[in-house]
């Protein structure tokens, strides 16, 4: 029942930061779970990460319809961009999640921790590039996807880290690239479930309720508390003050990643 409760507060914690910030919730949730499943029994050492990357991608496929769907009833996503993008992000997602099963836990949580710490250096600093050209063309647009899919899927995130700075480059206003990122969230979401689910099917070793590298009972519990409080995220991203709220989000990040590289190293 305490692990549990525990889902059901991380799913809280990530929806809503995932629904305001339109990061998808992958970066808090991942280093949590991998903590969580390590001090569960039956979760074997090797792949507690792995499971964490799956479980967390599955959630995301929510997480991103309940905030998409509060950000769509402010007009503010982009379909047209959503659209273009989408092949390429679910090509890109798939490559990732290849990539990743094929990686050891170790040297995967140094490239997570360090992934998060550059994401959360450009929320304290507020670095973001200037607006200094459009959207390219439905070729570029495709490249960008399988790249932001590819890197998504292997760290486990919506994609709001990287899609909502390229956006911004393309001189897309900010609300509309949150917005925008949120609803290419669950492209991203779905293929790299399907991904993690593939690669760890048939596993021996899994804890029992694991559908491959995606860990059920957990999801089970993380989804409704997601689902709940991402709209809520998503609508108070247009009323509270989103910078300092992210420097936060971000030192939290960083202590979350380093405590889980070092779990895994010791």
């Amino acid at each position: 029942m305490v692990w549990w409760l525990a889902y059901i507060a991380l799913g809280l914690f990530g929806g809503f930061f995932a629904g305001m910030l339109g990061i998808g919730g992958g970066l808090v949730m991942v280093p949590t779970l991998t903590m969580m499943f390590a001090a569960q029994a039956g979760f074997p050492a090797a792949e507690v990460l792995h499971l964490a990357l799956g479980t967390s991608m599955a959630a995301i496929i929510f997480t991103a319809l309940a905030s998409v769907r509060a950000h769509h009833q402010h007009g503010a996503v982009l379909w047209s961009v959503v659209v273009q993008i989408t092949p390429g992000i679910l090509i890109g997602t798939l490559v990732g999640t290849l990539f990743a099963g094929s990686i050891p836990s170790k040297p995967l949580a140094l490239f997570f921790t360090a992934f998060v710490c550059l994401v959360a250096a450009q929320m304290i600093f507020g670095l973001k590039p200037k607006p200094a050209r459009e959207l390219p063309g439905a070729l570029g647009v495709f490249g960008v996807g399988t790249g932001i899919g590819a890197l998504s899927a292997l760290v486990a995130i919506g994609g709001g880290s990287l899609t909502v700075p390229f956006l911004t480059w393309c001189n897309v206003r900010v609300q509309n690239a949150i917005a925008t990122s949120a609803a290419v969230g669950f492209p991203i979401a779905v293929g790299g479930s399907l991904g993690y689910i593939f690669n760890g099917w048939g596993h021996a070793g899994l804890p029992p309720g694991s559908l491959g590298y995606v860990y059920l009972p957990a999801l089970l519990w993380l989804v409704p508390s997601s689902m709940l409080i991402a709209p809520l995220g998503a609508r108070l991203a247009h009323r509270l003050p989103v910078a300092t709220l992210k420097r936060l989000f971000a030192g939290i990040l960083i202590v979350l990643a380093a405590k889980m590289a070092w779990g895994l190293f010791a």
